[in-house]
């Protein structure tokens, strides 16, 4: 353990990704050896041979979670198990070893315990975990990787929203595609971030927060999140609706849970379902359009005012310029079960 610990930011400083705590977890992987021992070390940089193939092929996947301090002071985590499952998918995926969950979801616990003094104890407040598996055999050429890093990394972060809800302006990209059928774009694999870098400039530089992600006018996601239509469809019904799981989106754990909250709610028609951006726009203009938000870890849910798409802006009702009744509602229930104010079994604790 760290014989020098660093020094930590207050809370209203905290700024996503740019402090990390004492330690990491990490983990080698040898195709002749298998997988070695997890271990705890103080936070120190890599060294590697400038030819490991993660610098090269993109041969790296990663996860996104978080761990919270309920009111009694007990760490939480969020569906972890989940996490984990789609980890190993996206390491399947590509041809990298899958590890052992349970296991590597124990280490985790542990690390959150070593470094339970950064985990922020104010509700909005918490440590975001980065578990990352990288290529690292020295080796040039397209090709399985022999040798790997699985490592965890922690930071503490503050809440998304500090001041309220921001509703976000989503540009619609016409010219540019996130993923495509029997690509990779259900997979949380850093290829895939990369390219979406330019259109998320381009649509800032023109006051969009996000891209709206279409694939033949179909609406996929907006940014690095899911995206939902709450809506009187063309029969009248209220319904909720998502883009499906058909391989082209993120199976997020905040889309999963929203969906299996509203099914559990009962009060309207739930869809995961293609839609597009000609239904998008006839519902906005005839007034059937209720609310729309993304989706993730890093804000839960994100309101949505207004998209726009072929040379028009479209505005989508949000309430008081804030988040409307059902995406707050979303809102105060996933951080209620996270904080462990409501009691479900998606909220795990760590002892």
């Amino acid at each position: 353990m760290t014989q020098h610990p660093k020094p930590k930011s207050e809370y209203s400083k905290l700024a996503f990704g740019k402090e990390f705590t004492d330690h990491w977890l990490h983990v080698n992987w040898k195709k002749s050896e298998g997988w070695g021992h997890l271990q705890i070390s103080p936070y120190k940089k890599l060294e590697l041979e400038p030819s490991a193939l993660c610098f090269h092929y993109a041969l790296e996947c990663f996860e996104g979670l978080k761990a919270y301090k309920d009111a009694k002071g007990r760490i939480r985590l969020f569906r972890p198990e989940e996490n984990m499952k789609r980890m190993n998918s996206s390491a399947n995926r590509l041809c990298m070893p899958t590890f052992p969950e349970r296991a590597f979801l124990e280490g985790i616990k542990t690390l959150l315990k070593t470094d339970e003094d950064w985990i922020p104890t104010q509700r909005g407040y918490s440590l975001y975990l980065r578990p990352t598996m990288i290529a690292t055999d020295p080796v040039l050429g397209v090709h399985a990787p022999a040798e790997v890093l699985l490592f965890v990394i922690a930071s503490p972060v503050g809440p998304y929203y500090p001041t309220g809800f921001k509703p976000v302006a989503l540009y619609a990209s016409t010219k540019e595609v996130r993923a495509w059928p029997g690509g990779t774009g259900c997979y949380k694999v850093g290829g895939n971030y990369a390219p979406g870098i330019a259109p998320a400039l381009e649509a800032s530089q023109k006051g969009y927060q996000q891209v709206l992600w279409l694939h033949e006018n179909k609406i996929t996601e907006v940014g690095t999140m899911n995206l939902f239509g709450f809506w009187k469809n063309e029969k009248g019904e209220k319904e909720l609706i998502t883009a499906p799981l058909d391989g082209q989106i993120l199976p997020g754990v905040t889309r999963k849970s929203i969906l299996e909250l509203a099914r559990q709610w009962g009060e309207f028609k739930v869809s995961e379902a293609d839609w597009n951006m000609e239904q998008l726009v006839r519902a906005l203009n005839e007034g059937r359009v209720i609310e729309m938000f993304g989706a993730g870890t890093a804000a839960v849910v994100s309101p949505v005012y207004k998209i726009f798409y072929e040379g028009k802006d479209y505005a989508v009702p949000c309430k008081n310029n804030e988040a409307g009744d059902l995406t707050r509602r979303f809102m105060d229930t996933i951080l209620g079960i996270q904080y462990g104010e409501i009691p479900s079994d998606w909220s795990v604790l760590v002892d």
